[in-house]
């Protein structure tokens, strides 16, 4: 049997307890926030450098060609993450109001909050936005093709491995190993995506 100096000290360990574990909720929210931010910029970036690149392959010396799709891909994909995003937060809230209503009266577990819609999608839209500025930077400031393409590469290297390190740091993994594996796994989807593509250039030179 407890003592009542033991149910007190319980007592009072509680309140300090729970604000602890509110503080807890608020970082895990905002590293939420901050990951999912990330992972939208590397998206971006890596699908709009590798449209790029293709481009840049089969349209050789053409600049204007290159930064339109790359344009244009920004822009679709923001809009596609936008959109996802959206569905996926009001589907989450949908199920979460279900579970509220199913829950008996004597149940006092709280839901963990989820974000607004709207503004999950705009920050996924925007973080996309913001990865696929990075190599449009460098393309329509170089006008030598091999050069932009030099240079673009370049900085999207350096710009995944900050971000996979990043994501890896909110994760409690090892940075190194995330962002070598980022930047691996996109040298591979550059060089098969410029590989396929090269040829066609070829083919219009032959023309």
């Amino acid at each position: 049997m407890d003592s009542p100096q033991s149910i007190e000290a319980c007592a009072k360990k509680e309140p300090h307890t729970t604000a602890q574990e509110e503080r807890t909720l608020k970082k895990l929210a905002r590293a939420q926030w901050l990951r999912a931010a990330i992972l939208g910029a590397n998206d971006g970036l890596l699908s709009t450098m590798t449209l790029m690149l293709g481009v840049g392959a089969a349209k050789d010396q053409d600049q204007r060609s290159m930064v339109l799709s790359g344009v244009a891909g920004a822009l679709a994909g923001a809009c596609s993450m936008a959109v996802g995003e959206f569905v996926s937060v009001s589907t989450q809230l949908d199920i979460a109001k279900t579970m509220m209503g199913k829950s008996t009266e004597g149940d006092d577990r709280k839901l963990e909050p989820l974000p607004s819609p709207l503004k999950a999608a705009a920050a996924s839209s925007l973080a996309f936005l913001c990865g696929a500025f990075v190599p449009l930077v460098p393309a329509l400031l170089v006008s030598e093709n091999r050069i932009r393409i030099g240079v673009m590469v370049i900085v999207a290297s350096f710009a995944l491995c900050l971000l996979g390190g990043i994501g890896a740091y909110l994760g409690d993994s090892s940075v190194k190993i995330s962002a070598m594996r980022v930047l691996l796994g996109w040298w591979i989807s550059m060089a098969i995506t410029y590989g396929l593509l090269k040829p066609f250039d070829n083919d219009s030179k032959r023309d």
